[in-house]
């Protein structure tokens, strides 16, 4: 039976690389983005390849409501062998989805809930992986989670890592929760890589705090340099989450192998701040209309 692997954000970069070595590893890739044009061509490219036939599925992943719709759909269709959760966006200024802070959303809450809603199609196509990918930028996030913004001025770089991080502390507890049902679950560190996401987005100086504003020509140089690398290098670490054999609850570094977390994602205060967030925005099973206190 063909094994079933789905990859948000998958139509180019990171995603169409790491949708590329999951096809030659033998699944049928489901690629998921917002541009039909893109998805097509990625369909194109991974196809052309041989193996099992790709396909495009077209969502907008900053919206929770199309990721349920994207989420009953794969699971209408039965087994899903692995989720990698590519998704990840940074803002250059302050930007809200339905009254939420952007960041958190499309990388944080956004992938939380598709992978909860596909928990019982990754059940059923045990032994099964859950990957998502983080990066290095935790180290520089704010660590305070009492509420989905920290106060203080608004610093693209800054809050995409600590959307990230909450992420990545959110990855880690749910690999332990999820120990004994068949789902493994991995974070994968991609290093840096040219593509749209850092194309531009991170030579502004308003990404970062001021004090770093004052090195800008070296902080810039520095983000320029670890985002230079090729997208195919960096899909190195999901494609090993996706398929090496390894234990579950692993961070899957830029080489393929595995590194040590940031502290604060194994914290267990950070972990409880974020699960509590997490279900007040995004939860899996909302209270229907009229029911709630």
């Amino acid at each position: 039976m063909t094994r079933r692997a789905v990859v948000t954000a998958g139509t180019g970069g990171i995603g169409l690389e790491t949708a590329l070595g999951l096809t030659k590893a033998g699944f049928a890739v489901t690629v998921v983005g917002r541009n039909a044009e893109r998805g097509a061509r990625a369909v194109d490219k991974i196809n052309a390849g041989g193996g099992e036939p790709a396909r495009f599925l077209q969502a907008d992943l900053a919206s929770l409501d199309e990721v349920r719709r994207l989420a009953e759909h794969i699971a209408a269709e039965g087994e899903l062998a692995v989720l990698v959760n590519n998704v990840g966006a940074m803002f250059a200024d302050r930007t809200e989805i339905d009254g939420v802070e952007a960041t958190f959303v499309v990388n944080h809450l956004s992938p939380h809930l598709l992978t909860e809603l596909l928990l019982p199609a990754l059940k059923a196509g045990a032994p099964s992986r859950v990957v998502n990918v983080t990066t290095g930028a935790v180290r520089l996030a704010k660590k305070v989670f009492d509420q989905v913004e920290p106060p203080g001025g608004y610093y693209g770089f800054h809050w995409y890592g600590r959307a990230k991080l909450a992420h990545l502390a959110h990855t880690l507890d749910l690999a332990e929760r999820l120990k004994d049902s068949g789902v493994s679950v991995f974070a994968a560190d991609p290093g840096g890589a040219a593509t749209d996401m850092t194309d531009g987005r991170t030579r502004k100086p308003q990404v970062v705090t001021p004090a770093l504003r004052l090195l800008w020509p070296l902080v810039r140089r520095t983000l320029e340099r670890a985002t230079s690398g090729p997208a195919s290098l960096a899909a190195r670490s999901s494609i090993a989450a996706a398929t090496e054999p390894l234990p579950t609850g692993l961070l899957i570094g830029p080489r393929g192998t595995p590194v040590t977390p940031v502290k604060a994602a194994l914290d267990p205060r950070v972990i409880a701040a974020v699960r509590r967030l997490t279900d007040q925005h995004a939860p899996a099973n909302p209270v229907p209309d009229g029911l709630s206190n």
